[in-house]
């Protein structure tokens, strides 16, 4: 761990429990700001294919509590 980061562990101690949660909010939303243009484009490719599967009938729809209840089921 480099001084700087040490350095901000010790002062982020020393807040108080609330402005620490909020800190790791803001530290971990950071994280997420990265945009991969090609993971984007895939996803956008991805949910367009879906949508035209249903728009043509092609998909097959489950009911979300059918699916939360196989879930508990497959981990308790």
């Amino acid at each position: 761990m480099s001084d700087l980061v040490a350095e901000l562990a010790e002062r982020g101690r020393s807040l108080s429990p609330e402005d620490r949660s909020r800190l790791v909010d803001l530290l971990l939303d950071s994280l997420h700001t990265f945009q991969d243009d090609d993971t984007e484009e895939a996803w956008r490719s991805e949910i367009r294919r879906r949508v035209d599967a249903h728009k043509r009938g092609d998909a097959t729809l489950l009911d979300a509590d059918d699916v939360l209840r196989e879930a508990r089921h497959l981990a308790p």
